[in-house]
């Protein structure tokens, strides 16, 4: 067999990609992270290199003139010693994305702040809250295993104590882990999920089961626990799992709302004055029996006195008569049931259980909430900053072409990015 030779003319090309090859394998290797909790600053000289060093790397996308970026800056300070702590450990850094717009353009930065978790290399957009202890909660979700595999009660007490109470947690007892896989993947940015492989008596006590395979469902901000002994098939898994991810009786505010964004139940809302007075919390245990009975729909609850803006787009005022009940499509429209709009003193399970079959039974008047789409309005709370820039932006473009026109003397035109 006749053996090949390259081409003589090729050797220095080679030779010149290999000392290029190697150049950027010393500078990669040379490069060092602190791994102290600190932010660490980025640029397009070695960001390719911390992405390949850095397994978790949060990176913020900012410009020096932005000021939501500047009070972004002490949130990013004070949660990343936090993260540098973790067993998965995320390093928090920043890049300027202002001055290195080829790097920002890369992965598509079109505005500022821009916040994006690079695992392994890949990002993955983050649109959650900014505050530190908020951030540190949401990115934990990012690191941790779908589905976590306790072997023992002690690894039980370990993972709800790190779980903590922001998010639901389903924890599997007697169950195959490969049953719950899917839905730890497909809801893990929502709840914390495990499969305890080996536990005593004690945790079924605990935990308040007598039996297994079973399915415990945990809201620890809410302190509420329900239990699933099957059959561990997928669309009543699906389902349990689903309607687990909210308690049962919502407190509506802008962070509720999102999660109702997510699921596709209807909403009995009950429109108090004060949500947190005695008569209103003795209510909410009432309406978690309702609940818990009426899992096809979802409960939830919201005073004037806390955000009377959501509630006036039901019609509803501070001389309106209330509690008040209603059903709501989550969207535009809600429904109410004739004659049991309004919950009386006495026997308010009963107002509520007749409330319901009218409901169910069709007596309902149907109505449409007061200005835009209640999904617009909801959007609305996220954009409404833009919407302020966006008023300013109109104004000083009219307030420029004013002046423009008192001033015959031709100037030069300007653009101005920001």
């Amino acid at each position: 067999m006749a053996t090949r030779v390259l081409p003589p003319a090729l050797l220095p090309l080679l030779l010149l990609l290999l000392l290029s090859l190697s150049a950027r394998h010393i500078v990669a290797s040379a490069e060092d992270f602190p791994r102290d909790g600190r932010v660490i600053d980025l640029d397009e000289s070695n960001f390719e290199s911390a992405l390949g060093a850095i397994d978790y790397l949060f990176v913020d996308f900012y410009a020096p003139w932005c000021g939501h970026c500047k009070r972004l800056a002490p949130e990013l300070d004070k949660a990343a010693p936090v993260l540098a702590e973790l067993s998965e450990p995320i390093v928090v850094a920043k890049v300027n994305a202002d001055k290195y717009r080829k790097l920002g353009s890369k992965y598509g930065v079109d505005g500022f702040p821009t916040l994006m978790l690079f695992i392994h290399g890949v990002p993955i957009e983050y649109t959650g809250s900014r505050k530190a202890d908020h951030l540190v909660r949401n990115l934990k979700k990012f690191v941790a295993p779908d589905v976590s595999i306790l072997e023992s009660d002690s690894a039980i007490k370990n993972f709800v104590e790190n779980a903590g109470t922001s998010f639901p947690m389903f924890i599997c007892f007697g169950v195959n882990d490969s049953l719950i896989a899917e839905y730890g993947r497909k809801y893990k940015k929502r709840a914390w999920f495990a499969v305890a492989k080996d536990f005593s008596d004690d945790m079924m006590a605990a935990y308040d089961f007598d039996k297994v395979p079973a399915l415990v469902a945990i809201h620890p901000k809410y302190k509420e626990q329900s239990l699933f002994y099957g059959p561990f098939e997928e669309n009543f898994l699906e389902e349990f799992v689903r309607q687990s991810l909210l308690p049962l009786v919502v407190p509506i505010n802008t962070e509720t709302l999102k999660m109702l964004n997510d699921d596709e139940r209807k909403v009995v809302l009950t429109i108090l004055e004060d949500d947190s007075d005695e008569n209103s919390t003795q209510l909410v245990k009432v309406l978690k029996s309702a609940a818990n009975a009426n899992r096809d729909l979802v409960f939830g609850y919201v005073g004037i006195k806390q955000w009377d803006e959501f509630v006036e787009t039901f019609d509803v005022s501070k001389s309106s008569q209330l509690p008040k009940l209603l059903v709501w499509d989550r969207n535009e429209e809600y429904e109410l049931v004739d004659g049991s709009e309004r919950l009386e003193e006495g026997d308010q399970a009963s107002q509520i259980s007749q409330f319901l079959e009218g409901y169910r039974a069709g007596r309902t008047i149907k109505k449409k909430v007061s200005g835009p789409s209640f999904m617009g309005f909801l959007n609305s709370l996220v954009s409404m900053n833009s919407l302020y820039i966006l008023i300013f932006v109109i104004a000083l473009l009219a307030v420029m072409v004013y002046f423009a026109g008192q001033d015959d003397t031709p100037q030069p035109r300007r653009v101005h990015e920001e």
